[in-house]
C-alpha cells in the first residue's frame, strides 16, 4: 500500500524552504534553484496550456474545470493543475474537498493526483486539512511550493495527453515562475465584458508575449444573461465589442462566449461543473467547443472518440 501524505502544512514547527510541501526527503527534490531557472517539460504530459485572468473574480477557474473535463470528454487523458496556492478552487470544483482525502506518495516519493470525473487533479487544497485553512507564505516557500507542484506529481500510468494549469490573478510570481521552468504551448485568457476586467486581459497577455508564451486565445465569460422568462438578452457587465475589439487590435483569436447561467456557477459549486452536470446542455456545448478549439490549436487535432 503507498503511503499517504501527512498534513504537514498544519504541523507547528517551521517549514524549511526547500521542501514546503513536507514530501518525504528520501526522494529526488531539486534545490532551490539561483539565477535563472532552466525550463524543462513536465514528464509524462505532452501538452500544456495555462488559464489566466490577470484580474480575479472573472470565473477563471469555473472555466479551467469545465475545459479540462471537455478535453477529456473528447478522449484526451487530462490532467488540471492548481497553482492558486492562495485560493484553491479545483478541490471543490471536483468535489474532492473532503478533509479525508489526501494524495498519495509513489516510490520515488512524488505525489499521486486524485482522479474526479476522469480527470487527474492536483492542488495544494488537498495538503491543507480545511478548506477553511489559510496559507500564509512569503516568496520563497511559496515559489519552492510551485516548483514541487510542477516537478514532484507523478502524471504517469497514463500519461496526459494534455495539462491544464489553473492560474491564480495576476502577472506576479507564481506566473513568471511557472513560465521560466516549464515549457507552456499556449495559454487561454479569461475576462468578462466589463472595462476594468478587459484592460487587465490586455496586462495578461502582454506578461505572457514577454515570457514567449503563445497566447491560444481569449475566452469572454458571464457575456450575455437570458431571461428564462421572456427570453430576452441582457448584457451585465456590457456588449461584447470591447473584447473582440481588443482581440482584432492585438491579433488573438476570440475563442467564444460563456452566457452568465446561473447553473454554471451552481454546478461547479456543488462540485459537479456543467459539461458533466449537464452533458447534453447548450453551456456544455459551449464549454466542448472551447476545448475542440484548443486541442486544434495545440496540436491535439480534432479528435473525438465518440465520448459525447
Amino acid at each position: 500500500m503507498r503511503p499517504t501524505v501527512s498534513r504537514l502544512l498544519q504541523a507547528t514547527r517551521a517549514l524549511q524552504h526547500e521542501n514546503p510541501l513536507g514530501l518525504p526527503k528520501t526522494g529526488s527534490i531539486p534545490r532551490f534553484q539561483r539565477g535563472l531557472p532552466q525550463k524543462r517539460k513536465i514528464p509524462n504530459v505532452n501538452k500544456v496550456i495555462a488559464v489566466s485572468s490577470a484580474k480575479g473574480g472573472v470565473g477563471k477557474s469555473t472555466i479551467a474545470a469545465n475545459l479540462a473535463l471537455s478535453l477529456s470528454r473528447l478522449g484526451y487523458t487530462t490532467g488540471i493543475l492548481d497553482t492558486d496556492l492562495f485560493g484553491p478552487s479545483i478541490p471543490t470544483l471536483f468535489n474532492l474537498s473532503s478533509p479525508d482525502l489526501s494524495p498519495s506518495l509513489n516510490k520515488d516519493n512524488q505525489l499521486l493526483p486524485l482522479t474526479s470525473y476522469g480527470v487527474k487533479t492536483m492542488s495544494i487544497g488537498y495538503l491543507l486539512g480545511s478548506e477553511s485553512s489559510a496559507l500564509v507564505w512569503r516568496g520563497p516557500m511559496l515559489l519552492k511550493a510551485i516548483q514541487q507542484l510542477l516537478h514532484q506529481v507523478d502524471w504517469s500510468h497514463p500519461s496526459l495527453d494534455i495539462l491544464v494549469l489553473d492560474l491564480p490573478p495576476g502577472t506576479g510570481d507564481t506566473q513568471l515562475s511557472i513560465a521560466q521552468q516549464v515549457v507552456v504551448d499556449g495559454a487561454v485568457i479569461v475576462t468578462t465584458p466589463h472595462t476594468l476586467a478587459i484592460k487587465d486581459a490586455v496586462k495578461g497577455v502582454n506578461m505572457f508575449r514577454k515570457v514567449e508564451i503563445p497566447i491560444l486565445g481569449v475566452v469572454q465569460n458571464m457575456s450575455v444573461f437570458c431571461c428564462p422568462g421572456c427570453g430576452s438578452e441582457t448584457h451585465v457587465f456590457g456588449g461584447t465589442e470591447g473584447v473582440k475589439r481588443v482581440c482584432g487590435e492585438m491579433g488573438m483569436e476570440f475563442l467564444g462566449d460563456i452566457p452568465l447561467h446561473p447553473a454554471i456557477g451552481e454546478d461547479g459549486g456543488r462540485g459537479k461543473p456543467t459539461v458533466v452536470s449537464d452533458p447534453g446542455g447548450k453551456e456544455a456545448e459551449v464549454f466542448m467547443g472551447l476545448g475542440r478549439r484548443v486541442a486544434e490549436l495545440v496540436g491535439l487535432g480534432k479528435v473525438d472518440l465518440g465520448k459525447e
